[in-house]
């Protein structure tokens, strides 16, 4: 029985690593992360707003009312966020690397459902390669 040379996958996937990172318009992306990264005070608002959705969600999902102030404290800690240049540009790079990883992982799925390397119209008929499906 013969198995998959793992030595030549991790390969070419380093040669997908390089092609990213020489992308031209990685580098401000990847700053934006590190910016964001070094930022402990953004950060700490990250993880504030984070830990008050999710502390609002459950309670919604239990059936527990969630309070005008508490949907006020929320907004002001989001609006307090998004004030900061280092927090949005956060949010935008998160979502580019969000779309690259995303792009990945279709074609690799797709790749484990045919069986061989996926053509643009083997997407054609997936949700999200169309427009008006609400998940782009």
């Amino acid at each position: 029985m013969q198995t998959i040379s793992l030595s030549e996958i991790e390969a070419k996937t380093l040669e997908l690593c390089e092609a990213i990172v020489t992308q031209p318009s990685f580098a401000p992306l990847f700053k934006k992360l590190e910016s964001f990264m070094s930022d402990e005070a953004a950060k700490y608002q990250f993880q504030s707003i984070n830990d008050l959705g999710q502390l609002l969600q459950q309670k919604q999902s239990s059936g527990l009312s969630v309070e005008d102030h508490e949907v006020a404290e929320f907004e002001t800690l989001r609006d307090n966020f998004m004030s900061n240049s280092v927090a949005r540009d956060f949010l935008d790079a998160q979502e580019e690397v969000q779309k690259i990883q995303s792009t990945i992982y279709k074609q690799l799925a797709k790749t484990f459902e045919l069986g061989r390397v996926p053509t643009p119209e083997d997407f054609a008929g997936d949700c999200c390669s169309s427009n008006g499906c609400g998940c782009n």
